[in-house]
C-alpha cells in the first residue's frame, strides 16, 4: 500500500497538469514534454510495479489531454491505493 501523502500528491500533480497543459504547448514552449509532466505526477507510486504505474500514467494521460474527462474514477481508484491505518 501507498502513504496517504503520496496518494494525495499523485492527485494534485494530475490537477495541475490538466490545468496547465494546452494542446500546442510543446510546440510554444520548446523543452516542455508531457512525458516529463507525467513523469513527475506518478514519482510518488515509485514502489508499486512498472505495469501498474504504466497503468495510471495512461489515465492520467488521457485526463490531461481530455479536459471533460470525469476525474472521479481515477481520483478514487487512486485513493484505493493508500494504507489503512489499523483499527483501534
Amino acid at each position: 500500500m501507498i502513504e496517504e501523502r503520496d496518494t494525495e500528491a499523485v492527485i494534485y500533480r494530475t490537477a495541475v497538469v490538466a490545468f496547465q497543459y494546452y494542446p500546442d504547448r510543446e510546440t510554444a514552449e520548446p523543452g516542455y514534454t508531457i512525458d516529463e509532466d507525467l513523469d513527475w505526477i506518478i514519482a510518488p507510486l515509485r514502489q508499486l510495479p512498472q505495469a501498474e504505474r504504466d497503468a495510471i500514467r495512461a489515465r492520467a494521460l488521457g485526463l490531461i489531454l481530455d479536459p471533460t474527462a470525469d476525474r472521479q474514477p481515477f481520483i478514487h481508484d487512486i485513493k484505493a491505493l493508500t494504507r489503512k491505518p489499523p483499527a483501534v
